[in-house]
């Protein structure tokens, strides 16, 4: 006779719980600055659906035909230009790392809180680092796509990974995901404040202060995308908290890809118009990148300026993303904490 309990698998895996994760992810970088990793993060990246919404059809002959072909050693040495060499990564790579790292030293006080770190496209995986929370006990997740303002091809995408990786999953863990935080007081002051601390480090004064945004294709906010409205409030809020005139304050958009129409106007022809038209120093910030990395510190403070100078402007002052500063960890801790409301 079989005893009751011989059905019964006595090897199952002792299981861990009672624990709440926080998972941050930003957008994502290559492994390193030669084509193959290049290639290898450029095809993830172009193949996002929500980041080209083309056809198939239409568009993956051009990105294996072409794009693939030699986008990998253009962008490459714009990577190997900016490339944190002390640590053989990107900066986005750094700083995202040391975000995680400094959130959990900020809330020791919730011992049952893990917090980790992933990025949508290249390494660690948002599906790999779902797996570690989960085996450390979360059986609860707050999944925070880097993004002060929302659009559908950077936080729509990184939800969609997370929950593409929880369809697989047996027993998923519960998530709650951050809505964006575009006019958070805290964010707003923070911005403002990385601005008057780069001002008080400069003996001359910025005549105009543009915000540059990365721009989205016109046809994804005809199709609905909040990202325009957010980025205009962002900016008004910022104005406002600087008390600038309209006239010394602009918002534009950069780092548009391919044919169509993007969000305008755009950085570099606006950069390239005021120095033409006489304006002779300029600051620009980037208030929707948490963190510097190729379009902050290659587009901006090294393209950006080189065509103000090369214009006729005089003075170029990039002021630098939040990073892992203490404003900005203040303003991801404020929001991780409100999020975690009635979990903790």
């Amino acid at each position: 006779m079989i005893s009751p309990s011989a059905s019964m698998p006595h090897d199952h895996p002792k299981v861990t719980f009672g624990k709440v994760g926080v998972l941050l992810v930003n957008l994502g970088t290559p492994d390193g600055t030669d084509y193959w990793p290049m290639r290898r993060y450029l095809a993830e990246f172009l193949s996002d659906r929500r980041v080209i919404e083309w056809s198939r059809l239409y568009w993956y002959p051009i990105l294996y035909g072409i794009v693939l072909n030699k986008r990998p050693q253009k962008v490459g040495k714009a990577y190997e230009a900016i490339w944190n060499k002390d640590l053989n990564e990107s900066f986005l790579r750094t700083y995202t790392r040391n975000q995680s790292d400094l959130m959990s030293e900020r809330l020791t006080d919730l011992p049952n809180v893990v917090v980790d770190w992933a990025m949508r496209y290249g390494k660690p995986s948002i599906a790999e680092r779902i797996d570690a929370l989960k085996d450390k006990g979360c059986e609860k997740i707050v999944l925070f796509p880097l993004y002060p303002q929302y659009a559908a091809s950077t936080t729509a995408t990184v939800n969609d990974k997370a929950f593409e990786h929880l369809m697989k999953l047996r027993w998923q863990p519960a998530i709650r995901t951050v809505p964006p935080y575009h006019d958070d007081p805290t964010y707003i002051e923070a911005l403002a404040s990385s601005v008057r601390q780069i001002y008080a480090t400069l003996d001359w004064e910025p005549e105009v202060l543009i915000a540059s945004f990365h721009g989205i294709p016109q046809s994804y906010f005809k199709a609905g995308d909040p990202y325009h409205c957010h980025c205009q409030k962002t900016g008004r809020l910022l104005r406002e908290a600087l008390g600038l005139s309209e006239k010394s304050f602009m918002l534009t958009f950069q780092s548009r890809f391919g044919p169509e129409e993007w969000l305008q106007p755009y950085t570099d022809k606006t950069v390239e118009k005021l120095a033409s038209e006489g304006v002779k120093r300029i600051a620009v910030i980037n208030p929707g990148f948490v963190s510097d990395c190729l379009e902050t510190l290659e587009e901006i403070a090294g393209e950006a300026a080189e065509t103000f100078l090369h214009h006729g402007g005089e003075k170029f002052v990039h002021i630098p993303c939040l990073n892992d500063s203490e404003g900005g960890m203040t303003v991801l801790e404020k929001v991780v904490r409100r999020e975690l409301q009635g979990w903790v």
